[in-house]
């Protein structure tokens, strides 16, 4: 069950207190008090945990401070819809917003290797009006021998070029939960130019340690990767993991799931689950084209692949696009095979553009039919 209060009341409110005092009357049953700090507004929400079959919502209702009570409908109770009784208020980041309405593209480099193909991308970013982007410091590989990234002796650079070029947030892979403190402290050293989007890779999971310290942290949101051979929900019940600890501000990203079905594609390309993720929860929904495709081949109508899975899943209603791009991807040192060029970035965004005006207007054509089934009515 969740209590959920009022826009704006404090956390320390009397309204709060009696929410917890009534809650505490049931045997079996805990209370956990979580604060929503959304796009929109911020709200408290009171989670009711154990058996609350037979809880009654009436003694919170007749609460002034109360906007009402919901029965939990999925396992994942922070990030759940829950049958669309809750609100899906999205978060704001470096004076961006995040949520299930809106679409951020991040082109990048899957791997950070030398200062001058990070500036190289990151000065194509700005003459394409571009303010997100991807850089893999940390970089978990198949083979021990394996370029594994260049770690937190890239970081100062790295952020130092962000500033310079107008870089707002950077999605960045951890594999530890050291590197949050490395992450931290060279952000700091730079002076704060840019953010980081914290990003758990698909192998990480189910690393239930690492995603309830990411959790803990309140300074940046995390981009969650769909694990490449779980289910879609084990995938949500860790991103729960992450809620539960007390940061909420999480993006799911698909990214193709481990099975030679998807032959001769690198993964088994999942974009259609993008609205039904935006269904289940109040998460924002990411895709990546590049590691669920692995390669850039053109089709017989000139599109690669990565450009039609993008499509995909920017028309199914992605929020945010995650693709690799590199000033030379046959020197890149990681997936450089999927990378597409920066001579490539402007006709791709402008493609993202086509489709996303095609979504708009499929949704413009959904809201009209409903509204017409109601008039009906």
């Amino acid at each position: 069950m969740i209590v959920i209060l009022k826009p704006d009341t404090p956390k320390d409110s009397e309204g709060v207190r009696q929410v917890l005092e009534i809650a505490g009357r049931y045997e079996g049953v805990s209370s956990r008090l979580h604060v929503v700090e959304g796009a929109t507004r911020s709200l408290i929400e009171v989670y009711l945990i154990g058996s609350t079959v037979t809880v009654p919502t009436e003694p919170f209702e007749e609460l002034d401070c109360v906007e009402r009570v919901v029965r939990v409908s999925e396992k994942y109770r922070i990030i759940g819809r829950h049958k669309g009784q809750v609100d899906v208020v999205g978060f704001q980041y470096q004076g961006l917003t995040f949520d299930q309405d809106t679409l951020h593209v991040l082109p990048g480099l899957c791997a950070v290797d030398t200062p001058q193909h990070a500036e190289q991308m990151f000065a194509a970013l700005q003459k394409a009006g571009i303010t997100t982007t991807r850089m893999g410091a940390y970089k978990p590989r198949t083979s021990p021998y394996d370029f594994q990234g260049l770690g937190r002796e890239c970081l100062p650079w790295v952020f130092e070029l962000a500033g310079k070029y107008g870089i707002r947030v950077i999605a960045m892979e951890i594999t530890h939960e050291s590197q949050i403190d490395e992450i931290n402290s060279a952000l700091d050293g730079a002076g704060a130019p840019t953010g980081v989007l914290l990003q758990i890779g698909t192998r990480n999971a189910q690393n239930f340690e690492l995603l309830k310290y990411v959790g803990q942290q309140q300074r940046f949101p995390v981009l969650f990767k769909r694990g490449m051979g779980i289910t879609l929900e084990e995938s949500l019940n860790a991103c729960e993991y992450v809620a539960s600890e007390g940061n909420s501000k999480i993006i799911l990203c698909l990214r193709g799931m481990k099975t030679n079905l998807g032959d001769p594609h690198r993964n088994f390309v999942d974009v259609a689950h993008v609205p039904v993720v935006k269904r289940l929860t109040r998460l924002p929904v990411c895709i990546d084209p590049s590691h669920s495709v692995g390669r850039k081949e053109p089709a017989p109508d000139g599109l690669t692949d990565i450009h039609h899975v993008t499509a995909q899943g920017v028309i199914a209603g992605a929020n945010m696009v995650l693709v690799d791009f590199h000033p030379n991807p046959s020197k890149a040192l990681c997936d450089g095979p999927q990378a597409l060029t920066l001579e490539e970035l402007e006709p791709y965004l402008e493609d993202v553009r086509i489709v996303r005006a095609a979504y708009e207007q499929r949704r413009a054509l959904a809201t009209r039919g409903m509204k017409a089934k109601a008039a009906a009515s």
